[in-house]
């Protein structure tokens, strides 16, 4: 399927609300606490999603730079968002029943020019019978798988079109086990123009590592999911919350690995977003106003530890902050700034011109051979988060040293000769 929108999206929010939020400890809990399940179940009556504002999200969205959102429409723990004639257990028999957050979101996603995604799991405790009994019995594992599939043709069906299909929650089955070959085809027939991501067993049409920003290798489109503070859903004892500067940095990763960044928020059991997101979100909207072309539509520009030959890499590591590329342009984000000068080492190309790439105002540079040395470079941009350099070479950029003082005329490791232990 084409997925060009989705290798230029760059930048998503992704968002975790159900009835879980209500208990204000992860989505887990049910499953970490063994809470009885009369018990949980009760908590529906409690779930009125009164200031939960799909548009208020979907424009949060838009002015932190986002370009499209993926929503879970149910957990593990089985409730959905939506009604559905499959169960008793979803919004329809909740505190906010006559509302349907699914279709909320889509209007306001579609609304604001948002791609959307409908995050679905496998996996369900609620329902009978479950992933454990279809493990111990034939006769459930098939009422099982087929209950799966006609759920998730209800939700194609119902919510056509959307852009993702994001499954999750595939305990305890592989492909063959989800029957998932099958499962996409009938998706497919539905909904033709989706892309689905590799978690029912399948690699999918992009990849979703989570919690790190490492791309697949070889590469393919990716998208890393990451928390905004160390929690899925809304936690009221986590405030882990990751700064600004921790976000760019991730962004420009990403960048680099030509990946997308798939930010999570996760709303109090009201439906409002907590204000340190909300704060974090905008500021570094702000910067991406500024500095975007830093980040969106950038290429390939990575580097490997170990590869004895250059094959795709361009990019290296430099302790000032990272780099990306378009075309003929490097772009350098100076996170750590050491006064008003800064030295590019290892650079294959001829300098034409350099200039902060928020306001086009030349600075002053040198380069002798591979070294490049700039002058009056601001300490932060008006928004006060990082500046970003804009760097015009003769032909696209190319940044190379390795673990000498210089590079070797022979065939060499990168940096580790052995397996790294080095994230990078």
């Amino acid at each position: 399927m084409s997925n060009s929108w989705f290798t230029e999206a760059r930048y998503g929010l992704f968002i975790h609300y159900g009835l879980y939020s209500l208990l204000e400890r992860g989505e887990w809990v049910w499953n970490r606490e063994e809470i009885p399940r009369d018990e949980y179940k009760a908590l529906a009556s409690r779930f009125t999603a009164v200031n939960f504002d799909a548009d208020g999200l979907c424009r949060m969205a838009v002015k932190a730079g986002m370009r499209y959102v993926v929503f879970v429409t149910m957990h593990h723990d089985g409730f959905r968002l939506y009604p559905t004639e499959l169960s008793d257990f979803h919004i329809g028999n909740s505190g906010a029943a006559g509302r349907d957050l699914v279709a909320e979101i889509i209007a306001a996603a579609r609304k604001h020019n948002l791609k959307i995604g409908l995050y679905h799991s496998l996996n369900n405790w609620h329902d009978q019978p479950d992933a454990v009994a279809a493990l111990e019995n034939p006769e459930a594992y098939k009422s099982f798988i087929e209950a799966t599939h006609e759920r998730i043709r209800e939700l194609v069906t119902r919510y056509n079109p959307i852009d993702i299909l994001w499954y999750d929650g595939w305990w305890p089955f592989n492909a063959e086990g989800w029957q998932a070959e099958k499962l996409n085809a009938m998706v497919r027939s539905i909904q033709p123009h989706i892309l689905f991501n590799g978690r029912n067993g399948l690699p999918g049409d992009f990849a979703t590592p989570e919690q790190h920003l490492n791309a697949p290798s070889p590469w393919r489109p990716w998208e890393a999911c990451v928390t905004l503070n160390e929690s899925w859903s809304f936690h009221r004892g986590d405030h882990e919350w990751k700064t600004e500067s921790q976000i760019l940095d991730m962004l420009a990763h990403c960048a680099q690995g030509n990946g997308n960044f798939l930010l999570n928020v996760g709303p109090a059991p009201d439906g409002v977003v907590p204000e340190p997101c909300t704060r974090v979100l905008l500021r570094v909207g702000e910067w991406l106003r500024k500095n975007g072309r830093a980040i969106y539509d950038t290429e390939l520009f990575t580097f490997g530890l170990q590869e004895r030959e250059r094959g795709d890499h361009r990019g290296d590591w430099n302790f000032y902050g990272p780099m990306t590329t378009n075309g003929n342009s490097l772009y350098w984000l100076i996170r750590r700034s050491h006064g008003a000068d800064a030295t590019l080492g290892g650079l294959k190309n001829q300098v034409l011109s350099v200039q902060r790439l928020d306001n086009g105002m030349p600075l002053p540079f040198n380069q002798t051979g591979g070294r490049l040395r700039i002058s009056g470079i601001p300490a932060a941009d008006e928004s006060g988060l990082w500046p970003v350099l804009q760097i015009e070479c003769d032909t696209p950029p190319v940044v190379y040293q390795n673990g000498g003082l210089r590079v070797p005329k022979v065939p060499h490791p990168h940096y580790d000769p052995c397996p790294s232990d080095i994230a990078h």
